[in-house]
């Protein structure tokens, strides 16, 4: 544990990190309705551009998890905002040489470069292993929802922001701008933040192995695969959900996505503080149930208001489930927090990456209401998981205890 004077500047860093990595979460989100004209996009390549970050930004926080665990945070972290940043110089490049009349067969360019902007993203384990090493035990579960719940709102904000741009300064001086955002982040983080590891690194076993072989960790990556990697899947869908099916305009579309992404990122504090105070079983059972119930809502809406008050339940559970799923990983996985939260979060984000094509299949090119079905099957799996979990075989005592509970187990 880290001296209590640098709480707060060990918890600032990363989260600034988090932030702009997770930006790129939106790259192509705004512009996915005007690419299928332009490059005759079917639903599946329509949901594959718009997910493709999220491939990278999950696929990715498995090694650098792990990595994180042994060799500290500071340049796993630079590593992956290095490469998103050249991603986005190269969409810069792309748009200012081919769009929008020369983009025909330049599809597969823009998943290799998507891909690399998605590697932000996979900033999230090295700052959840710096954060939850850095926070005390009773304030854990508030710290991890603080640095995730502040991180979340970058695509939110940039899927509001980027239309807004493009229609008053253009495209290319939008990306550029966003770039040199980057860069000045970057910048300052390879400045202030902490360069160690603050525990001593992990030398008998990999933190990621050790992850693998507890039992915690699959049922908690399927529940982080509903929360989480539903709340990636809906950032890059809901642009195109909202002009598609209500024909609303791309700004005010954006507007809504943004909505959706500050109620689920927020509300991702008070599910870390409900977690710190009640069972994190039940506050995860109930986030379930409103997914549940708020996407099947959408599926009957038949207008902008009925699907907006839907999908703000969606973002309320979604947003509590994820502060309360990494409650419980310093407990269960406790000399492996680099390498769980890099299991759990980068195969539960992959969620982000297979549901927008599986909604794009069921719900079309016009992201029918009809989609969101996907999201309810998924969060009454959910429940299963969370059953689970509690199996006394898995976990000799019950998740439905005190924080001090859970204190005591681990030092017995």
């Amino acid at each position: 544990m880290i001296n209590q004077n640098s709480y707060a500047k060990t918890l600032a860093w990363p989260t600034l990190g988090f932030f702009i990595g997770f930006a790129g979460l939106s790259i192509y989100g705004p512009l996915v309705p005007k690419f299928i004209h332009l490059m005759h996009l079917t639903p599946l390549d329509a949901g594959l551009l718009a997910a493709i970050a999220n491939l990278s930004g999950s696929l990715l926080r498995l090694p650098f998890g792990a990595w994180a665990d042994r060799r500290g945070f500071k340049l796993p972290f630079l590593t992956l905002l290095t490469a998103a940043v050249l991603g986005l110089l190269g969409i810069v490049w792309v748009m200012a040489t081919h769009y929008p009349h020369h983009m025909n067969g330049l599809f597969p360019l823009l998943l290799i470069l998507g891909f690399l902007v998605g590697a932000g993203i996979a900033t999230f384990p090295v700052g959840i292993a710096q954060v939850s090493q850095a926070a005390p035990h009773t304030r854990q579960g508030t710290a991890l929802a603080l640095y995730a719940g502040l991180g979340n709102l970058a695509p939110g904000i940039f899927a509001l922001l980027l239309p807004f741009a493009f229609a008053h300064i253009g495209l290319i001086p939008a990306y550029s701008l966003w770039a040199l955002l980057m860069l000045i982040g970057i910048g300052i983080y390879a400045r202030e933040s902490p360069s160690v590891a603050l525990l001593k690194p992990n030398k008998t076993d990999s933190p990621f192995l050790t992850a693998l072989r507890t039992a915690a960790t699959w049922p908690l990556t399927f529940l982080y695969f509903i929360s989480f990697g539903g709340f990636l899947a809906l950032v890059a869908w809901l642009p195109s959900f909202w002009v598609g099916t209500f024909h609303v305009p791309l700004v005010k579309a954006g507007l809504f996505t943004l909505l959706f992404t500050l109620t689920t990122s927020l509300i991702r504090i008070v599910g870390g503080w409900l977690a710190d105070r009640i069972s994190p079983t039940l506050v995860i059972a109930g986030s379930l149930l409103a997914v549940a119930f708020g996407a099947a809502f959408v599926t009957q809406s038949g207008t902008v208001t009925d699907a907006m008050i839907s999908v703000l339940l969606i973002a309320v559970g979604m947003g509590i489930q994820n502060g309360a799923v990494f409650k419980i990983v310093p407990f269960r996985i406790p000399h492996a927090v680099g390498g769980a939260a890099g299991i759990i979060g980068g195969l539960g984000a992959l969620g982000g990456f297979i549901i927008p094509p599986v909604m794009a299949m069921v719900g079309g090119v016009h992201h029918a209401p009809t989609s969101f079905i996907i999201l309810t099957i998924l969060a009454l799996m959910g429940l299963g998981a969370l059953v689970y979990l509690n199996r006394p075989s898995l976990n000799p005592q019950s998740l439905l205890k005190s924080e001090t509970a859970l204190d005591l187990d681990l030092e017995s």
